[in-house]
This record gives C-alpha cells, sequence and structure tokens, in this order.
C-alpha cells in the first residue's frame, strides 16, 4: 500500500496524522509512506524526526477579516495544488489522507482532481474551513464527535474517534513522581493549558495556590514552557510559594504516562485533548481558548457538559476562586467523579487508530 498524508499547522492536526502511520507501520511495515506538510509548519520538524519521508508545499491561511493577504492566500493555494498534483502523480498514492489545517486543503484537492481516493478526518465537533471544502467530494471521513456527522453527506462519515487518543491509551512505562516531588499515592489533579501554556488559567492558579495548600489532595500546574518564568517570577513578586502539594513545572514529557494516574484533569478542550482525556475515562473541568476559529473548542466542551463528563468555565469566568471551588467541589465528591469518568468513557474511543485505519484500507480500490 502506498498512502499519502497531509495535515500541519499544530499538533492537534500532526499527532493524530503520526498515530495513524504508526499503526499502518505496525501492520505492514511494508507501506509507503509519504507525508505532504507546509514549508514552515511544525511538521516539517515533527515528522522527519519520527522517522518518515517529507515533502512540502507553500500555503498560508486566511485572515477571516478583509485583507490584501487573501488575495495572496488564492495565489499560494492554487500553486499549492499545482504542486501537489506533481507529488501525487510522481509518488502513485492508493489513498491520499488530510488530517486537519489549511495545508491539507490543496494536497487531498489535488488526489480529487486525480481521481486518486481521498478519506478525511474531522478532530472537533464543528467541522473546520478546509474539511468543509474537500467534503464535497471526499471518499470517506472519519469524525471524532458524532455531532460532526450532520455536516457531510449522508453515508459518507462515521465516528472513529481520534487516533492520538489510541497512544495514549496502550503507552508503556511508569511516571517519575519522585522527580516532580509528589506521591503516586495521593489524589492528584491536573491542570495545563496546552504546550504554549493559557495565560488566564496561570494567572487563576497562581491566584488559587493558598488555597489549593490547605488540601488533602495534590495538584500538578503545568505552565507552558514559555509562560514557567513569568509564573515563577510573579509568584516570587508576590509572595506566594508554592504549595507542599502542588508541583508547578514548565511541561511534562510524558504525559500519557502521567494521565492515567490523575484524578481530575483541568485544562482547555482542544480535540486531542479531549480525545485522549475520553479514552482514559477521565473526569474533566474544561476551560475553552475563545480564541479559536468558530469557537470549536467551546462547542467542543458543550458536546461533553451534555454527556455529563466535564465540568465547564468559560474564560470571562475565569478567576482563582471559581476555579479552586469548582475544582474542590469535585475533589470532595468521588462518587461525581467517577459518574463523570463513566460518561467520559462511553464517548472515549480508546481503539480510534485501529478504526481510522480501517477506514482508509475500505476506500483503496483493488
Amino acid at each position: 500500500m502506498r498512502i499519502i498524508i497531509s495535515g500541519g499547522g499544530t499538533g492537534g492536526h500532526i499527532y493524530p496524522a503520526l498515530a495513524v502511520l504508526n499503526k499502518l507501520k505496525e501492520q505492514d511495515p511494508d507501506v509507503e509512506i509519504l507525508y505532504v506538510g507546509g514549508e514552515r509548519g511544525l511538521e516539517g520538524k515533527i515528522v522527519p524526526d519520527a522517522g518518515y519521508k517529507f515533502a512540502s508545499v507553500e500555503v498560508q491561511g486566511f485572515k477571516r477579516s478583509l485583507s490584501a493577504d487573501n488575495f495572496k492566500t488564492i495565489y499560494l493555494f492554487l500553486k499549492a495544488v499545482r504542486a501537489a498534483q506533481k507529488i501525487v502523480r510522481e509518488f502513485k498514492p492508493d489513498v491520499v489522507v488530510g488530517t486537519g489545517g489549511y495545508v491539507s486543503g490543496p494536497v487531498v484537492y489535488a488526489a480529487q482532481r486525480l481521481g486518486v481516493p481521498t478519506v478525511i478526518h474531522e478532530q472537533n465537533s464543528v467541522i473546520g474551513v478546509t474539511n468543509k471544502f474537500l467534503a464535497r467530494k471526499i471518499t470517506k471521513v472519519g469524525v471524532a464527535f458524532a455531532e460532526a456527522l450532520k455536516a457531510f453527506k449522508p453515508g459518507s462519515a462515521e465516528v472513529v474517534g481520534n487516533p492520538r487518543a489510541q497512544e495514549v491509551v496502550e503507552a508503556q512505562g511508569a511516571f517519575d513522581w519522585n522527580g516532580i516531588g509528589l506521591d503516586e499515592t495521593q489524589p492528584t489533579v491536573l491542570v495545563f493549558g496546552g504546550s504554549q501554556g493559557a495565560l488566564k488559567l496561570n494567572r487563576a492558579m497562581i491566584d488559587a495556590t493558598e488555597s489549593f495548600s490547605k488540601k488533602d489532595y495534590q495538584v500538578i500546574f503545568v505552565t507552558g514552557g514559555k509562560r514557567y518564568d513569568d509564573v515563577v517570577n510573579t509568584m516570587a513578586t508576590e509572595k506566594i510559594s508554592p504549595a507542599k502539594n502542588m508541583a508547578v513545572v514548565p511541561y511534562i514529557s510524558n504525559m500519557p504516562q502521567l494521565m492515567p494516574k490523575v484524578d481530575l484533569i483541568v485544562g482547555r478542550a482542544g480535540a486531542t485533548s479531549i480525545a485522549e482525556q475520553t479514552a482514559l475515562g477521565k473526569p474533566m473541568v474544561l476551560i475553552p481558548s475563545p480564541y479559536v476559529t468558530n469557537d470549536h473548542q467551546t462547542k467542543n466542551a458543550q458536546a461533553l457538559v451534555d454527556a455529563g463528563a466535564a465540568a465547564l468555565i468559560t474564560e470571562p469566568n475565569l478567576t482563582g476562586r471559581y476555579l479552586f471551588d469548582v475544582v474542590n467541589n469535585l475533589m470532595q465528591d468521588r462518587n461525581k467523579r467517577v459518574t463523570m469518568a463513566a460518561a467520559a468513557k462511553k464517548i472515549g474511543v480508546p481503539d480510534a487508530a485501529d478504526r481510522f485505519v480501517e477506514l482508509i484500507k475500505s476506500v483503496i480500490k483493488k
């Protein structure tokens, strides 16, 4: 089998793609793979480092406001389609797969124009602009949220979950609790705002530190690498000392080993994070980022709230006191956490990579 896969811009598009490729390699070591990404995207480093052949096209996203840059975007899109058609003709894939991000648009569209079967994955509950464009001529679609099914033509889409979640569920190895100065046997809350951190969440955690210090559970506060120094300096300036039951760290390099061990997760409502947490069956406090396209994180979070798997705090309402109250109420109510965990587990798809790979294989012409 020969496959081209494209997705980029953020880890939310790249890591599900890599999970699919890893699963394909596991099932068929002889599979031929080419990853096509953007010239300046994160995928340009992440994908080759993962051991996969990489090619690039020049693209950029549309501005939501009227802008002369959008004329350049159209020009680059058409140029990228031509470049992608050349790549497709030379590689001769059996299928072309898109996992989102604007770079997948010209790549999958080029394959559609050449009559190659195409598959896309939609990670969010609300369909993105690129996938909406591609859906008109798509062969098959895999979605992570059932709410997204209605955006595609009947029979073309099915719920497969997010492939990244399976890698977390199947992660091997132990987490080093001594390295962060906490006790593996104690109930634990994990708070993180993504790889870059979330400014307002960090501020709320600083304000809630003293309240958390008086509790009989422990807290792992992940600031994000770029924001760690700011958090530490702010706490020093305001004479706030991290409590003995709190670890303040810039990042956790082996999050898949940690997440199964914690009792409550607090963070953003990105598609990949939600997929990981539901696959593990974790109760959540979700604080959607208001700075994403179509406010899709709020819609992602609301789907979990409606299912009884999460509590929701909107960013305008986020304060240290409110955050502490929501977290503390859940940590004091084990039955509530158990109920939320069960609801999350019903939504989660722990074999998502297997499901999406089977969907991909189903479109290949025999």
